[in-house]
């Protein structure tokens, strides 16, 4: 018989409504019910594409007798990390504080004052590597609860007082600026995997936010150590098995120095990044590498990810069917030179095996290999290894396919709309911005719907009940402002000002400081707030960036000082920690660059007006803002006042209140924005 969970929107929680264990889903209800038993809370969080989720689900939420003792002695809440990230960040750092790592599952045991006391990640069915088994766990819990309830309470209010009382992050005094971005530098280079590309050893993850900055600062200043960086990484990446070699679109990340061997799942933000830096290094290099990666893991996330109602899903799973009934991670990527025969032939499947890196040994498991473009395997015959690739990618297709997550995330289909957006036009694929509008749309659509708030999900067309934290509206609102430069559409520089109002009116504090957690959020036992980056940009950073690009856009005052003073913290952690801010050092970038504004005045259908838009959308000058449409337009404060010269279509860039002398050539624009 299901249990609460199956009211939930959440794949995620969905995949456990059928657990025998009582599931609650995380509510104040739960813990009044926790408060009304005197039980402890079991508090599990994780997300629909975490193998090591899967895996403790099989063992142990799906077995009868753990589960009928956690139901006897717990009151058991799941809850899904990307539904609430909230939840999960406050909880993480108790058990970082506690144990020093962290990870998915995340196994926190509370009081029903949601205080936490005992911490873990994954725990086994039976005791191994130095791990208890999840029933001692559970039995040692029980009995401490039950035995030294006095002493549990006074560890839960020291957790929780210490939690409460640690420093939270300040605006700091002034904006980073050359000594403090050069040193980011400096940080970088030290850590630079000079072989392999990336940043420091196993696991690697791939550096998206860095890589940016990377190329905008090599493009403010000529820095060509930042660009080979940034290019040699790309290449690395794009060559590894990191990346799908036939369907295009990254894993999460490479469990080894080299990019060989990925941890399988794909997930829509990596993909977003990924497809907007491989697009920026083309702008910057005209690398035919860069162009293919970003189409392929554009094409990748619309044939992959897209939803019916036109977003993009959250994942798809690392684990698959591997035709046995069992499921295996890599099922569905991975290759023997006997199954390339088997589709290909024995001359082709020969040729391919050397082509992708397949050996008889294996690069994965069993002697199976991740298909790589190992240095030096060139292209003797593209017209065969096209054929070769597309015959393999129709025989993957037979495959059981992996998992998908289909909730959608607000932020994460804000990051999709901004590469969709710009991988368009940069490309000349005007269905790649139509992708992008349809996404925008369903954010307006099911996310904005009662004007007051962003939602943080959807799924199958109904919202769901989270509100959006700091990095929705950060990322939604870059999303509609990549959309608005490349479509001229001022409607979605208005909804961009419409979430970052909201950013200044609920997430800032009295300082200035930012919160991941509007003010009239749920109260947890902290507010959590986090400027450095994860797998995607901080609420913290993608708020600054979006500020200070809007404040660029319309003049602002008060929204490009906020954005100044939320830089504040990239001053102070840029120098010591580069690889965990990346996105803040690239919106330092671009307020050190101006950013540059560039209105192009002219009917959009005219030629002419469409050389200077494609001109001034392919300048790398770090985040310069482009408005085009007709002149004196209402949509975009930046047309205002823009004549044409001469009755012709005319380019105007200006920054830091200068303007240069209009144009109408776009020779001449790409000249003045390459100075």
């Amino acid at each position: 018989m299901p249990n609460r969970l199956a009211h939930e929107t959440s794949p995620y929680l969905l995949q456990h409504a059928d657990n025998p264990v009582d599931w609650w889903p995380w509510s104040g209800e739960a813990f009044e019910e926790a408060r009304r038993r005197g039980v402890p809370v079991l508090l599990s969080v994780g997300y629909s594409s975490c193998h090591w989720c899967h895996v403790m689900a099989h063992e142990s939420f799906e077995d009868e007798a753990t589960a009928a003792y956690l139901n006897e002695h717990f009151l058991s809440v799941k809850v899904d990390r990307e539904e609430r990230p909230d939840v999960d960040a406050v909880y993480m750092e108790a058990v970082q504080a506690a144990t020093g790592q962290g990870g998915w599952p995340m196994t926190v045991f509370l009081t029903p004052d949601a205080e936490p006391f005992y911490f873990g990640t994954y725990f086994p069915p039976a005791p191994r590597h130095g791990m208890p088994s999840f029933q001692q766990v559970l039995e040692g819990v029980r009995a401490a609860w039950d035995d030294r309830r006095d002493e549990v309470d006074r560890v839960a209010a020291t957790i929780t007082r210490e939690l409460a009382g640690r420093s939270l992050a300040t605006v700091g005094s002034g904006v980073p600026g050359e000594p403090e971005l050069a040193q980011a530098l400096l940080g970088l280079t030290r850590e630079y995997d000079d072989r392999y590309g990336g940043f420091g050893g196993a696991p690697k993850f791939p550096p998206s936010m860095v890589i940016e900055f990377l190329l905008r600062h090599h493009a403010r200043t000529g820095s060509e150590g930042a660009l080979q960086m940034a290019a040699d990484t790309c290449e690395r990446m794009a060559r590894g098995g990191i990346y799908d070699q036939l369907g295009g679109g990254f894993a999460r990340y490479s469990v080894d120095r080299e990019w060989v061997v990925p941890h399988f799942e794909k997930m829509l933000y990596d993909n977003a990044l990924l497809c907007r830096v491989y697009a920026h290094l083309w702008r910057a290099t005209g690398s035919d590498l860069a162009r293919r990666v970003a189409l392929e893991t554009a094409d990748f996330m619309v044939r992959e990810l897209r939803t019916n109602e036109g977003g993009f899903a959250s994942a798809l799973d690392a684990d698959s069917d591997d035709g046995t009934g069992r499921h295996v991670e890599g099922a569905f990527y991975v290759w023997t030179p006997e199954r390339l025969r088997d589709v290909l032939g024995e001359e082709d499947g020969a040729y391919a095996a050397r082509y992708f890196g397949v050996t008889d040994e294996g690069t994965f498991e069993h002697g199976s290999s991740v298909l790589q473009l190992p240095q030096g395997a060139g292209v003797a015959d593209a017209e065969r290894v096209a054929r070769i690739r597309q015959r393999l990618l129709a025989a993957r297709d037979e495959r059981p396919r992996p998992g998908r997550d289909d909730k959608i995330v607000a932020a994460w289909n804000g990051l999709a709309v901004a590469a969709l957006a710009e991988t368009g036009a940069l490309f000349g694929r005007p269905d790649l911005v139509e992708r992008a509008t349809e996404a925008a749309d369903l954010l307006v659509r099911l996310h904005m719907d009662d004007g007051a708030r962003l939602s943080r999900t959807s799924k199958d067309g109904r919202t769901g009940a989270n509100a959006g934290v700091l990095e929705d509206y950060g990322d939604v609102a870059e999303g509609f402002l990549a959309l608005a430069a490349v479509t001229g559409e001022g409607v979605w520089l208005e909804f961009a000002g419409f979430l970052l109002d909201l950013v200044l009116d609920r997430f800032r504090g009295e300082g200035g400081e930012l919160y991941d957690t509007a003010h009239d959020a749920e109260q947890l036992i902290r507010r959590p707030q986090d400027p450095t980056d994860n797998a995607a940009p901080s609420g913290w950073t993608a708020a600054a960036g979006a500020l200070l690009s809007y404040a660029a856009h319309t003049g602002s005052d008060a929204h490009r000082s906020a954005a100044e003073g939320a830089l504040g913290v990239v001053k102070a952690l840029g120098p010591r920690a580069p690889r965990f801010i990346g996105w803040g050092l690239a919106t330092a970038e671009a307020l050190l660059d101006g950013p540059r504004e560039i209105a192009v005045a002219g009917p959009r259908d005219d030629e002419a007006t469409r050389a200077l838009h494609r001109t001034a959308l392919r300048s790398t000058a770090p985040g310069a803002v482009v408005a085009v449409g007709a002149p004196d337009s209402e949509e975009f404060p930046l047309l205002r006042d823009r004549i044409l010269v001469d009755g012709r279509p005319t380019a105007y860039v200006c920054r830091h209140f200068v303007c240069d002398a209009p144009t109408t050539d776009a020779s001449e624009l790409s000249r003045k924005l390459s100075n």
